[in-house]
């Protein structure tokens, strides 16, 4: 029983330093901020970023519907390169079947972009 129990703790001091060194990289930045005057807010620092939104307005209101379908798009085409670089390293042990499968998920990729495309999910206006 002691057997086991051993065999685990470096699963625990691994869980542990990383809780550590996780914690450091969080609240480390925050206090240093704190300590040498940096953390100063000012409108500009609470402005909107990256959304165009104005960041503390009501939580319901409603968004465009384009901002979603960019969001899906993107992800869809963020998981095909995903999936085509371990496929191309791969490819030598694979063999013609891994090859095909590949051909017939880049073909069903390809249809659904056209029907994006054909659809106007990409345009902006």
């Amino acid at each position: 029983m002691a057997s086991v129990a051993a065999g685990y703790l470096p699963i625990l001091l691994f869980l542990g330093v990383a809780l550590v060194l996780s914690s450091a990289f969080v609240f480390l930045p925050m206090l240093v901020g704190r300590l040498t005057g940096t953390h100063q807010p000012n409108p500009e620092k609470l402005a909107e970023y990256e959304c165009g939104f104005p960041a503390f307005e009501d939580s319901r209101a409603q968004f465009d519907v384009r901002f979603y379908l960019i969001a899906i798009l993107f992800i869809i085409f963020d998981l095909e390169a995903a999936f085509l670089y371990p496929w191309a390293v791969s490819l030598g042990g694979i063999g013609f079947v891994g090859w095909l499968s590949m051909m017939i998920f880049l073909v069903e990729l390809a249809v659904g972009f056209i029907y994006a495309w054909k659809k106007g999910a990409l345009e902006w206006e």
